[in-house]
């Protein structure tokens, strides 16, 4: 009995998705959990694991196609319910049908001498319907399989950044270039797209989503703030000893994902969101982190984070990060989440205000740690300020629940040990 791959539902309030690219094509083999098909939502674009093993094969969702929720978008034939692709559609390779959309080429004339076309099988087409170009016909060819073989999202990137993808080394199959080799690439003479995006003519598809994601909240939910200067001497002390317990590498963030998370199981009234009108609270404590990414912002989800030890908080966020700078969050990576951090305090930045990350009601913003003079035991010292804004939708959180969440937080961050006995 085939299974069906059905668009599915990421956030709460999601109605669509639009399909990016198939990482698979029809007739080819899959097992299940391996990723098929890039999703696109308001908020990331997400790979879709494959429901069952077997054959892919009656896609009826192409790239670019928005599909409501819930919709069907292919089949996967059992093993031994046949592995014939589907009726009409011509078994080749990703690269191969990206190659064939360049050149303007029909697949169903391209002759392979296997079963399925390859990217060869295409330039070999080409090659035979066009006469030779001026200069070394091997070298154009090896020039042009390498400007086509490239991944849609390291065309993207090659193209805002003006770099030419046949000065490429690719590090994927058969030499392709992938996003993971396109940042340490460099370039003197900006394109005419990399020129364009300068002006403001274009944006990624990741940028606009979040940039309108932004513009909603900013627009729909009163916000307002309160700002808080602690004290972290006993927390960066905490910091060290963990780290030597557990050999681990912990960051301020994994500190603050633990006493955030404790914060929030303290006062639920934070841990909450507004929907259909109502305040609706969170039956556990998800904190998601802002990950900047090149072409825009993704907030991956640490679920059940009170229930989570350092070392596990740490390990749990350097997965998501990396995964999320690599693009290769799962559905479930971006679900779920009730508050959020944004922690700026690697860029030096001395204090910020952040827009809620709707649904959530709030979200914390993180500062550098400096060192000021203060008053201790009324005398002034030196001592490592940290100062945190708490943005809220006071559609959900009022003024005093905000402060009494941040209040605890502070004593946390303060006197981290009372957490620990």
């Amino acid at each position: 009995m085939p299974t069906t791959v059905i668009m599915p539902a990421l956030e709460l309030a999601q109605e669509t998705g639009k399909v990016i690219r198939w990482l698979k094509a029809p007739g080819d083999a899959v097992r299940k959990g391996e990723p098929i098909v890039e999703i696109e939502t308001d908020k990331v674009t997400v790979e879709i694991e494959a429901p069952a093993s077997g054959i892919l094969g009656s896609v009826t969702a192409r790239e670019g196609d928005v599909v409501p929720v819930g919709q069907a978008i292919a089949l996967i034939a059992a093993p031994g319910e046949g592995d014939a692709p589907t009726p009409g559609v011509v078994k080749a390779s990703p690269l191969a049908r990206k190659l064939a959309e360049q050149h303007g080429v029909d697949l169903a004339q391209v002759k392979t001498a296997g079963g399925k076309i390859e990217k060869a099988d295409v330039l070999a087409h080409v090659d035979r319907r066009s006469p030779p170009a001026a200069g070394n016909g091997a070298a154009t060819r090896e020039a042009a399989a390498r400007l086509t073989a490239a991944s849609p999202k390291a065309r993207r990137l090659a193209a805002e950044r003006g770099l030419d993808l046949g000065a490429l080394r690719g590090s994927g199959p058969a030499g392709a270039v992938l996003a993971a080799d396109i940042p340490a690439a460099r370039t003197s003479a900006p394109s005419e797209a990399a020129r364009a995006g300068a002006r403001g003519d274009g944006v990624s598809n990741v940028w606009r989503i979040m940039a309108e994601r932004m513009t909603q909240s900013w627009t729909s939910a009163p916000h307002f703030y309160l700002v808080r200067e602690v004290n972290v001497s006993r927390l960066a002390a905490w910091r060290a000893q963990a780290g030597k317990q557990t050999g681990a590498r912990i960051t301020y963030t994994d500190l603050l994902v633990r006493l955030v998370a404790a914060a929030l199981a303290r006062h639920p009234a934070a841990n909450v969101a507004w929907k259909d009108g109502t305040i609706v609270r969170h039956a556990e404590v998800n904190i998601g982190l802002a990950v900047a990414l090149d072409d825009g912002l993704v907030v991956p989800v640490l679920h059940r984070a009170d229930t989570l030890n350092l070392t596990e908080i740490a390990a749990r966020r350097e997965d998501l990060v990396s995964r999320a700078q690599a693009g290769k969050l799962r559905p479930a990576d971006i679900q779920g989440g009730g508050f959020t951090i944004s922690n700026l305090g690697m860029y030096g930045v001395d204090a910020f205000n952040a827009i809620v990350n709707p649904p959530q009601a709030a979200i914390l913003a993180v500062s550098r740690i400096a060192d000021r003079v203060v008053p201790v035991n009324g005398q002034p010292a030196v001592q490592p300020m940290l100062t945190l804004s708490l943005s809220c939708d006071h559609r959900v959180v009022d003024g005093a629940r905000g402060a009494e969440f941040l209040q605890a937080l502070a004593d946390l961050i303060e006197e981290p040990l009372q957490l620990l006995n």
